[in-house]
């Protein structure tokens, strides 16, 4: 069974950081492209940043480059996202999602908030 669990998130100020985690089992996490979607409040899902399987290229989002960083640890099956000089505007819960399957997890909020 494909598993998907992210961890991190929580209350930060503005122009704080914030590192969030993706623990992967149930597939060959080494052989998926993953990638981090969002959701703000009333909002739809939004594609933040993309890591492919093999040599680990990276695309992100306009809203987010330059202070986003995705990368991951496919020993330990675990995907990251490392969050800088964050704004109100990145309150959001945050997915951790396999690209080929649409698979994705049960969130981690992230409330940036003076």
């Amino acid at each position: 069974e494909v598993q998907l669990v992210e961890s991190g998130g929580g209350l930060v100020q503005p122009g704080g950081s914030l590192r969030l985690s993706c623990a992967a089992s149930g597939f060959t996490f080494s052989s998926n492209t993953m990638t981090w979607v969002r959701q703000a409040p009333g909002k739809g899902l939004e594609w933040v940043s993309t890591i492919n399987s093999s040599v680990g290229v990276t695309s992100y989002a306009d809203s987010v480059k330059g202070r986003f960083t995705i990368s991951r640890d496919n020993a330990k099956n675990t995907l990251f996202l490392q969050m800088n000089s964050l704004k109100p505007e990145d309150t959001a819960v945050y997915y951790c999602k396999v690209l080929s399957s649409g698979r994705r997890g049960q969130g981690t909020q992230v409330t940036v908030s003076s």
